[in-house]
């Protein structure tokens, strides 16, 4: 049995892990409360049940779990078990919360500084030695574009939520004559930029936009957003429809974008 030990509220990043988990191992060998306890059952003796049956157990450690009663109870019973070889006990960091002092020899997985992918696939090796799960559910974007204005700019602030984000080039996209838009990268002095104009996206319709690639050599991470400043002297009204994320070397992928500040 895995054990994943968290708090509710890191629920958006920890859902993801466990279904990733659950493709792998099979859902009945992943002990993740909100499909592991249903209704009627009793909370307190499912818990037990979980960590008698326990093999590999995975404490998420954030702000939230330090400070969690339920959360504590479950990682030190664990760590009692571990002591006696019973199981494998790892943290697995998701902010920038220190461990416990008890932990502190105990090495651990940075999801907060690696990445969701690199955590997960660090899991499945710690299991079994394996990287064959699938990709299973997209619900959660560590990354979000907000879009407001400032004045005569347009503001795009794009923010990771939890943990490093390695690459930081984004692809902004217009319907509007992207020669007439003028930008700036708030608080970087060197920065790349590329112009992609009338590129398919929808070939059906034989709908086409432009693109205004933006990136910096250093990460992007919780706490320091990538922003980026339009105006334009000749155009009265300008929008940007999406905000596309660099995934690989030729690979982008759209992020959420809110309207508003954050």
């Amino acid at each position: 049995m895995i054990f994943l030990s968290h708090n509710s509220k890191d629920k958006q990043i920890v859902e993801p892990i466990a279904v990733k988990l659950a493709s792998v191992f099979g859902q009945d060998n992943v002990f993740y409360d909100s499909w592991s306890i249903q209704p009627g059952d009793g909370i307190i003796d499912k818990m037990n049940e979980g960590l008698a049956n326990c093999r590999f157990f995975f404490y998420f450690v954030s702000a939230n779990s330090l400070t969690s009663g339920m959360v504590k109870m479950e990682w030190q019973n664990a760590l009692v078990k571990a002591a006696q070889n019973m199981i494998r006990f790892v943290p697995v960091r998701l902010d920038q919360s220190a461990l416990p002092p008890i932990m502190m020899q105990t090495v651990y997985i940075d999801l907060f500084s690696n990445g969701l992918e690199v955590a997960v696939r660090q899991m499945v090796d710690v299991i079994n030695g394996t990287n064959t799960f699938r990709e299973a559910s997209n619900s959660f974007s560590n990354l979000v574009a907000y879009k407001y204005r400032e004045n005569d700019k347009l503001i795009i602030e794009c923010r990771a939520l939890q943990y490093l984000e390695p690459i930081s080039t984004f692809s902004l996209m217009t319907f509007d004559d992207i020669d007439k838009i003028q930008h700036s990268v708030r608080n970087e002095g060197m920065h790349s930029v590329g112009v992609h104009k009338n590129r398919q996206i929808n070939p059906v319709l034989d709908l086409k936009a432009n693109f205004l690639t933006v990136g910096v050599g250093h990460g992007t991470l919780p706490g320091f957003p990538f922003i980026v400043e339009l105006t334009s002297s000749e155009l009265s009204t300008f929008d940007i429809v999406s905000v596309l994320h660099q995934t690989s070397s030729t690979g982008f992928s759209p992020i959420p974008m809110i309207q508003g500040k954050p």
